[in-house]
């Protein structure tokens, strides 16, 4: 096996020991890059002076015998490109910002970089993370490892592309709307997207504030624990950071789940899913039922309002947020004879049509006279949305649906229905609505050979429950363990 076909924890176990360099990772990572990227697309900057020149430096420190308690020392990954990275050009695949260079870095970088691990890259990404296809860079479409005629899933698409076709060991992505499960899904991987504040947002570029939560995307909820130990924790320079005591996410890795209720929707089974999605949770269901769990019917009486209640409150606050990039704050500058136009120019040339879309449904919204009919409303419902969650989840431990209702698109297929791709977040924006966890795991494949995955949610905090679900489920089948062949 080659170091870019093994899993983070294989490759911290190789390290540790050392059957492997962190040179000789880094390297077979990079040449993976060298070899596969031009099929795939995802990356849009490479680090690899940087990544080699770390990757001699922990070999030194080993050698030398000296420990530097690095959790993650000599494993490669990338990072969305809506991450801050100080020195390190920073896009949010958006043409507006295609030249900047942050001064600083966000919060999560600082923690990996800390902890060891080696950024090969900034990944692509639907810009300014709006867009579940990764059809919506202005640096071109990223491709799915597992059929190149089809998408990868976003926003976080880059980074599931990326983990999936070996050229990296883990991502990290946002998760606005489901922004790094449905990805998950499409590309045969596991996404966690934590409870609201228990990553910090500092320096991430804002899409939907109250929404938007950073992520891991890796090949197996191992993977995932292991990085969240890193990832997560407070951080005073963020206010939404959630100051309760870390946890060690490894310690969830158990696989006994006897007797843990799981609940589902049967009106799902009727309506609503491909078919060959609508088979794979039913056997998903059955492996559960295997496994020891109670199966318990739910029944969501807010679900139907979840996706016009997310796309009127992430618009609105994409409208807020984006603001600022107007091309004398931010942003590249189209200069003209008055502030005005220039301003007007360097919005209209630097924003893509998706994001404009977005800007306009969101101003609209906030407007004199609408905001009390749009916005308004819409934070009413989600607290409804919100409560009906709770009370659901007040029966059973953990809800379990399909993460996307149907498999990957083709490339463009969709470009000319957008409001398919918008009622396809149907199963994923209620985490963000509500805050609580949810994560994407491989659950089988269609007859064609495209991934599927499932989501399990659950409460504020319950990490815990979800992770060792998952592990159960993983320890039991094989779906994780199948890689494209590119």
């Amino acid at each position: 096996m080659q170091p870019y076909e093994m899993t983070a924890n294989q490759l911290k176990q190789a390290i540790k020991t050392r059957e492997l360099s962190c040179v000789d990772v880094v390297n077979s990572f990079i040449d993976r890059i060298c070899g596969a990227d031009k099929h795939i697309n995802a990356y849009l900057t490479t680090c690899f002076e940087a990544a080699m020149n770390n990757a001699k430096m922990h070999d030194d420190i080993t050698v030398k015998g000296e420990d530097m308690n690095n959790y993650l020392a000599g494993i490669p990954y990338s990072l969305k490109d809506n991450i801050i990275t100080k020195d390190i050009k920073t896009t949010a695949s958006s043409k507006i910002l295609e030249n900047f260079v942050p001064p600083y870095s966000a919060h999560v970088y600082e923690n990996l970089t800390s902890s060891g691990a080696i950024l090969l890259g900034k990944v692509d990404m639907d810009e300014f993370a709006m867009g579940s296809t990764c059809e919506n860079s202005s640096f071109g479409t990223v491709k799915n490892p597992y059929d190149l005629s089809r998408v990868p899933g976003g926003s976080s698409g880059g980074s599931a592309a990326a983990v999936a076709a070996g050229m990296c060991a883990f991502s990290i992505g946002s998760d606005t709307g489901g922004s790094v499960r449905n990805p998950a899904s499409y590309c045969n991987l596991t996404a966690l997207k934590p409870t609201y504040g228990t990553v910090s947002r500092y320096g991430l570029i804002a899409y939907a504030s109250s929404l938007d939560q950073i992520g891991p995307v890796c090949r197996d909820i191992e993977d995932v624990a292991l990085v969240m130990n890193v990832i997560s924790g407070k951080d005073e320079r963020d206010s939404t950071s959630t100051a309760s005591p870390h946890k060690d996410y490894t310690s969830y890795l158990t696989e006994d789940i006897k007797g843990m209720k799981i609940g589902i929707d049967m009106n799902l089974i009727e309506t609503g899913l491909d078919k060959e999605v609508r088979r794979i949770y039913l056997e998903t269901i059955n492996k559960f039922k295997e496994l020891g769990c109670e199966i318990v019917d739910l029944s969501f009486d807010m679900q139907k309002y979840a996706v016009p209640v997310y796309y009127l409150v992430a618009c609105s606050e994409a409208s807020s947020n984006l603001a600022r990039f107007d091309g004398i704050r931010y942003g590249t500058r189209h200069t003209a004879p008055t502030v005005e136009e220039t301003i007007r120019l360097s919005r209209t040339n630097g924003f893509g049509k998706e994001v404009k879309n977005r800007i306009m449904l969101g101003t609209y919204a906030l407007s004199a006279g609408y905001y009390d009919k749009y916005y308004s409303q819409a934070l009413k419902v989600r607290r409804l949305i919100s409560e009906d969650y709770n009370n659901a989840l007040s029966e059973c431990d953990l809800y379990l649906c399909p993460t996307n209702p149907d498999p990957a698109y083709k490339i463009g297929e969709k470009n000319d229905d957008p409001m398919s791709l918008y009622l396809a977040d149907i199963f994923t924006v209620t985490a963000n609505l509500t805050g609580t966890p949810a994560a994407s795991f491989p659950a089988g494949f269609t007859s064609d050979g495209l991934p599927v995955g499932m989501q399990l949610s659950a409460m504020s905090q319950r990490e815990d429950l979800i992770i060792k679900a998952i592990y159960s489920f993983q320890k039991n089948t094989s779906y994780h363990t199948v890689r494209p062949e590119i």
